[in-house]
């Protein structure tokens, strides 16, 4: 749990939550995603403009790759399947069913998720998690190419990404006994204002 933390981030930009296992990165998130309520403070305005990754890769076994990827495309309204597809290097792997994936095959269809929501804020748990260096650049590119189309994302990971971010260490924030204090995270964006 973390108590008097505060950020804001910009469009365009990333800010990368470090701390050791257990320093509440994972509980932050799920908040910001609106997975879990906060205890005081205050989070605003994230809602529909929030696609989350965490650690399961949220991909439905029976379906094929690009299946699941049109079920995500069709559950936020749509999106590019092709693009996504593209972006992770899974178009060979289209007609797979994912129960047939690798584990870094499965990650990587996972992230591709985040393509297909047409979210501007992507909030991401240990994305890295089971790639290889390869995907992990892969992974990168997607995230410059989504903040240089103003979006923002706010990524939880222990590794050197190689993005032009911010990073918050969230260990001075854990909450120890006699100690407390509100939670506020702002995202600026100018077509939804502020979220505090």
């Amino acid at each position: 749990m973390l108590a008097g933390v505060s950020f804001a981030v910009a469009p365009g930009a990333a800010l990368v939550l470090r701390g050791p296992n257990g320093s509440g990165k994972t509980t932050l998130l799920r908040c910001v995603a609106g997975l879990q309520p906060i205890d005081a403070g205050r989070i605003t305005g994230a809602g529909e403009r929030v696609a989350y990754a965490g650690h399961a890769d949220g991909i439905k076994a029976q379906l094929t790759v690009a299946e699941n990827l049109a079920f995500w495309a069709g559950v936020h309204g749509g999106g590019d399947v092709g693009a996504a597809l593209a972006a992770y290097r899974l178009e060979g792997l289209a007609g797979r069913p994912a129960r047939a994936l690798s584990a870094g095959q499965k990650r990587r269809l996972g992230l591709a998720r985040m393509l297909v929501t047409g979210r501007p804020v992507w909030v991401m748990d240990e994305p890295t998690v089971s790639l290889d260096a390869e995907a992990v650049g892969w992974f990168a590119g997607a995230v410059r190419a989504h903040l240089a189309a103003g979006g923002i994302a706010l990524i939880a990971t222990h590794i050197e990404l190689g993005l032009e971010a911010a990073v918050l260490d969230v260990a001075p924030f854990r909450v120890r006994p006699g100690r407390g204090g509100p939670v506020s995270g702002a995202f600026e964006d100018d077509r939804a204002g502020v979220w505090t």
